[in-house]
């Protein structure tokens, strides 16, 4: 069946990121909102969309909609959710799906009353070598995970004016605050600590303990050019290790036997690395950044079907881990 969808936002990354994506899949954009025209009319041009609307409650009331989407800023994700929800349209955000934990639970409660899903970009899930690496652990081949590094970057270039630190906490920062779960184990515990060298270049180390006993460390900040390699995870296990480097190249690491002084040695299947990169050069429409595969989960759970797509439920819970580092840290 044919998802009917309004959509909100027609910004850069709406079009360029997600509307793009969207409609690879079964899904027909039937009305577009925007209080900006000039991008209104753009993205219409662009998608060929004809019912171009600058107020919510217009796109809300669209006959035939079937379910919204959005990408806005963290307050409006708030407002239009509900106001979604309250109508019985199910509903996907990006994420932050709120400025505040307090937000995403209103949203969640919104979504529970109207018995309709709320689906969330957490992207970083479904990015290819994170997605990789999580089937490796599910597959348990690996054995336990014992331990997780990694970092993330941005530059300081992202401020402008006075510095503020909330929006790479809300739009960076908490893609991590769920994507250790999702390639570990719940949290039990964050702790924190950071070095501000200047207003606006800051790094912090954030520390995990995970319930399956696992421990982990990602640091983040704002000192790196977003021109290098600013994303790194590694899982640990015994003998066992997987790296993935800013989320298109995967090694997974096994037991291997020296092999110098072994004249017959070769390469095994069973304990020799095992590594994975996409050819960009390959004519095929492919989304290393897991848009598009974030998408084939969000399309039919908005229709009512069981899927693994982040909801709301995720969105609190990486929401409130955010809070937690930010108390961490002062910032």
């Amino acid at each position: 069946m044919t998802i009917k969808i309004g959509w909100i936002g027609c910004g850069i990354h709406a079009t360029q990121m997600l509307l793009p994506q969207l409609v690879r899949h079964d899904v027909e954009i039937i009305a577009l909102c925007d209080i900006d025209a000039e991008r209104l009319r753009n993205a219409g041009r662009q998608f060929g969309v004809k019912n171009l609307v600058t107020d919510v409650d217009d796109l809300l009331k669209t006959p035939g909609i079937d379910a919204v989407g959005m990408a806005v800023g963290p307050d409006q994700h708030l407002a239009f959710g509900k106001a979604a929800l309250e109508r019985g349209l199910p509903v996907f955000m990006e994420k932050p799906p709120s400025g505040s934990a307090a937000g995403a639970r209103e949203l969640l409660a919104a979504s529970e009353k109207a018995k309709k899903p709320l689906l969330l970009g957490f992207m970083k899930r479904y990015s290819i070598g994170n997605r990789m690496a999580a089937n490796i652990v599910k597959s348990g081949r690996f054995g336990d995970v014992l331990g997780l590094t990694g970092y993330y970057m941005t530059a300081p270039g992202y401020f402008a004016g006075n510095v503020d630190y909330t929006g790479f906490f809300l739009h960076h920062c908490v893609h991590y605050m769920d994507l250790v779960s999702f390639l570990v184990s719940p949290v039990r515990s964050i702790s924190a600590r950071k070095v501000e060298k200047t207003p606006g270049r800051v790094l912090f180390h954030v520390g995990f303990e995970f319930e399956c006993g696992a421990i982990g460390n990602i640091a983040m900040g704002t000192i790196q050019s977003r021109g290098t390699p600013v994303e790194r995870i590694e899982l640990m296990g015994d003998h066992q290790r997987i790296e993935v480097d800013d989320v298109i190249e995967i090694k997974w690491h096994r037991n291997p036997p020296f092999k110098i002084d072994d004249l017959g040695a070769t390469l095994s299947e069973d304990c020799d690395t095992l590594t994975w990169k996409p050819n960009f050069t390959a004519a095929a429409n492919e989304d290393p950044k897991g848009y598009h595969s974030l998408l084939a989960d969000v399309v039919p759970a908005l229709g009512g079907a069981a899927t693994p797509a982040p909801t709301i439920a995720d969105g609190v819970i990486a929401m409130e881990r955010l809070e937690i580092l930010r108390r961490e840290l002062a910032l």
